[in-house]
């Protein structure tokens, strides 16, 4: 079994890749099953139809856009996304299944957002990732969330800030690349061991929720030193008794669907000694032997 839970296409503001040439590459590569999570980040972005019209953003950490050549920063179109999706699952539905996802970019101040969201799309929902790719409507992308303070200081607002959204945000499946903020982080690696305790008690609570992680195997084509999240939290997360881990590629083009699904698979299993991992459906995960 191969599947990969992360993708974006041409619905998220920070891909310009069809769906459908995801899904011929995920063919190609003789994926079982793909999962698409495009993105919405409440906060920093609105949604297509907001009356308030669309927010533009400056260069995109993905596309290396020219800073002048400015790109519509909105959510995901859910009607156009959702058809989009059900045309496919019909079109490829002897080659490959695809499954419905979401990647939720959620803060404390945007639960309410994200409540009406999920009320609304959740009939035709597979799986959500809740990430947090800012903070108070920073971003860490761009370095304007750690601006102005310590690294231990937002290191600390960080983690907190997740643990905040898990106490009363319920509707996700998986937390995606829960140390996303190495990947960002102007002064280098943070020493694990500083930020175990609220990792730790976000690895508990997630668990106690019955959600997962996941491997997102972005770690290596963007030159990190260990995976994402580390092993160092993926055998806390084992060790606390997790068992529901997917598999995610993050690829915004179809150079990095799968990419390095062999040694994420390896790492899973004789370094930190899973069995099995997860595909998703409605929200409901099934398990897989590694």
């Amino acid at each position: 079994m191969l599947a990969d839970y992360h993708l974006h296409c041409e619905f998220s503001s920070d891909s310009q890749e069809p769906m459908e040439n995801q899904i011929e590459r995920g063919i190609a590569l003789h994926l079982n099953e793909m999962c698409f999570t495009d993105h919405a980040d409440y906060g920093t972005k609105r949604d297509w139809d907001d009356p308030r019209g669309i927010d533009y953003c400056p260069a995109d950490p993905y596309m290396n856009n020219d800073p002048d050549d400015k790109e519509p920063l909105a959510n995901v179109d859910y009607p156009a996304y959702f058809k989009k999706l059900a045309e496919m699952q019909k079109k490829y539905s002897s080659q490959i299944t695809i499954k419905k996802g979401l990647e939720f970019g959620i803060q404390t101040g945007t639960i309410p957002e994200f409540e009406k969201l999920f009320a609304k799309v959740q009939d035709h929902l597979d799986f959500v990732l809740l990430s947090m790719h800012q903070v108070d409507n920073k971003g860490l992308w761009n370095n304007e969330f750690q601006e102005g303070r310590s690294q231990k200081e937002y290191n600390d607002l960080y983690y907190e800030e997740i643990y905040k959204v898990q106490q009363s945000f319920k509707h996700y499946a998986v937390l995606a690349h829960l140390d996303l903020l190495v990947r960002y982080d102007p002064a280098g690696i943070y020493p694990f061991e500083k930020e175990k305790d609220i990792i730790a008690a976000i690895l508990k609570q997630a668990i106690q929720d019955h959600k997962g992680i996941e491997i997102n195997t972005s770690s290596w084509h963007y030159g990190l030193k260990d995976t994402q999240p580390s092993r160092a939290i993926l055998k806390l997360y084992k060790d606390l008794g997790g068992r529901i881990i997917t598999m995610g590629s993050d690829a915004h083009s179809t150079k990095y669907v799968a990419d390095h699904f062999d040694d994420a698979k390896k790492i899973l299993k004789e370094e930190i000694g899973f069995k099995e991992f997860c595909t998703f459906d409605h929200m409901e995960p099934i398990f897989h032997a590694l």
